[in-house]
């Protein structure tokens, strides 16, 4: 098992096997039926061979210690999550070779497509294919890299309206006018986002390739992507002509937005798995957490969150971005945090310097002293110069004008490097404008003449996040006893029996014969149940008799539209035309 940052365990979840019903693993087999049937000769090889390597069974519902034990094989692991999950700890479970699994199955109404995250798309779609090593290279890349793009408060709050809509969406006792009020919602908070942050430029890109993505020829593409592998419906779709075929770029996949309520009317085609780690590699390569200077702090700034900046002395500091002083220039001088807020070198926090010291808030100039001097790089000797010795009453002067002014308490480097100054009875100032006061205390100023990198969340994350995180055996609730099965649940769960037990006797015959009295007279509609009837009847002689009500039941069935393809594609497998 891999092991899971403990900051990310409060949206770890059980599995709580025991609940799912005989109708649920009726769902799972359908489409892995169909998966590894129709899948054959349009997904790409890596998920054929996949499926295999995987040892996800077809008959039923895997269990996350079973997909533990197939992933391990790769070096991976998996967890059960929450539903739909902040993208951050998505990402961040994925860099750490973890995937995420959301519990639920969608409903036998919701079989071909489902927009809220369930453990078919996860389990079917996501696993088989994170076998082939290049691919799975990229799904932990653009993991890496999405756990280090920078949101906005706006987005957070699309991303609540959107999990609401996933929820309303699969839950079959949603009316019209909720579906069409969640979705409203959804449109309104996405409209009231003013920029394409990083965070959606990667959840864009991700939802282009990992989720929806075709690979191979422009005119004769296979499918890749998670959506489509474990889609019944879309996985056909998206070979019509109702489907747009685009060459994959990183740029156009940015610019389109994602259709999560309905089937897609455009993908990406890619060349190969190498060309996707070269595309979100140059995404990373424009973000803040590579490019750093006064935009990665504005980004810092933008998303009211907990977000690191790194100075080029080593030394990080973590917290919510308050302010930033600018020069006539535009450039960042000096950086204010509020509440909560850390020190770390090396993704480890400083000794004295954690949260609870700086609990009210951080501020630290940013630049070169007068004369151009890098006080990162200075020796001992031009550190003597400038006056900056243990005990030692000096004034830094910066180039932007920011004064230090006190008694130098320590000296703390980073190997060779100065990064930190800690001063007593100490004042700062900037032209006429005060930034801290003696009487506020030791004043510690991180030391760097650029900020190289900013990034949402903490430098250590095990520390800074340790006191305010239960760990997961404290939000662990204890599965409750199943709920008892309906009548139908239990007509599924007689034939799931016989179809285990493997052999057909005359009491199995007679009990198929009841089961199927029983549709007659209270299921009429319940095509799945016949599905697998017929599959029994059509593979023994014993059970010839009802082999032909169930085929003219499910002929007449396949004059409802809503599911005439799925009856047709499971007609399919069993030779039926």
């Amino acid at each position: 098992m891999r092991m899971i940052p403990p900051h990310l365990s409060p949206y770890i979840s059980e599995q709580d096997y025991d609940q799912y019903t005989p109708i649920d693993h009726a769902v799972w087999r359908y489409v892995m039926r169909q998966n590894h049937h129709a899948l054959r000769d349009t997904a790409h090889a890596a998920f054929v061979s996949g499926l295999l390597k995987s040892g996800i069974q077809k008959e039923s519902i895997p269990r996350v210690s079973e997909m533990n034990a197939c992933l391990a094989k790769i070096g991976w692991g998996a967890v059960i999550v929450n539903g739909l999950i902040p993208g951050a700890v998505f990402y961040e479970l994925l860099a750490n070779g973890i995937l995420p699994i959301a519990a639920e199955i969608r409903k036998l109404s919701n079989i071909e497509y489902t927009p809220a995250p369930d453990i078919i798309h996860e389990a079917a779609g996501h696993a088989p294919i994170l076998f082939d090593p290049e691919y799975r290279a990229y799904v932990q890349t653009i993991g890496s890299i999405g756990t280090k793009a920078f949101s906005m408060k706006e987005r957070g709050e699309a991303f609540e309206a959107l999990r609401l809509l996933t929820i309303v969406m699969e839950d079959p006792k949603s009316t019209a006018e909720e579906k069409a009020a969640a979705q409203k919602l959804v449109e309104e908070k996405q409209q009231a986002i003013t920029e394409l942050t990083e965070a959606e430029k990667v959840s864009r890109l991700f939802w282009a390739t990992v989720e929806y993505g075709l690979i191979g020829e422009l005119d004769d593409p296979k499918i890749y992507g998670a959506g489509l592998l474990s889609s019944v419906g879309e996985s056909k779709h998206c070979f019509t002509d109702a489907v747009m075929k685009l060459p994959y770029s990183v740029e156009a996949c940015v610019a389109s937005p994602k259709v999560v309520t309905e089937m897609q009317s455009r993908l990406f085609v890619c060349h190969s798995f190498e060309e996707l780690l070269e595309g979100v590699e140059a995404l990373a390569n424009t973000m803040a957490f590579r490019v750093g200077g006064t935009d990665s702090l504005e980004k810092a700034l933008r998303s009211r969150h907990v977000a690191t900046i790194a100075f080029n002395s080593g030394i990080c500091v973590t917290g919510i971005i308050h302010s930033i002083e600018k020069d006539s220039n535009g450039e960042a001088v000096y950086v204010n945090t509020t509440g909560e807020t850390a020190l770390s070198v090396n993704h480890q926090q400083l000794s004295g310097h954690g949260k609870h010291y700086h609990a009210t808030g951080y501020g630290t100039p940013i630049g070169k002293l007068q004369g151009g001097i890098a006080l990162e790089d200075c020796d001992d000797q031009t550190l003597t110069g400038l006056g900056v010795l243990q005990g030692n009453q000096t004034e830094l002067v910066f180039e932007s004008g920011v004064r230090v002014s006190g008694r130098i308490q320590s000296i703390l480097k980073n190997d060779q490097q100065v990064m930190l100054l800690s001063f007593e009875d100490c004042s700062v100032t900037w032209n006429s404008k005060v930034l801290f006061k003696k009487e506020w205390g030791t004043y510690d100023m991180a030391v760097g003449s650029r900020i190289i990198s900013a990034y949402p969340g903490a430098a250590d994350p095990a520390a800074y996040y340790s006191a305010t995180v239960p760990l997961l055996h404290e939000t662990v609730v204890e599965p409750g006893p199943p709920a008892p099965l309906n009548e139908l649940e239990t007509l599924y769960q007689q034939v799931a029996a016989i179809r285990e037990s493997d052999s057909f006797t005359d009491h199995s015959l007679q009990a198929l014969t009841e089961i199927h009295n029983e549709l007659i007279q209270t299921y009429p509609n319940d095509w799945l149940l016949r599905l697998e009837m017929l599959e029994l009847a059509v593979a023994s002689q014993e059970l010839q008799a009802l082999e032909l009500p169930l085929q003219q039941e499910l002929n007449d069935l396949c004059k409802v539209a809503s599911i005439r393809n799925l009856i047709l594609n499971g007609l399919a497998i069993l030779k039926f035309h």
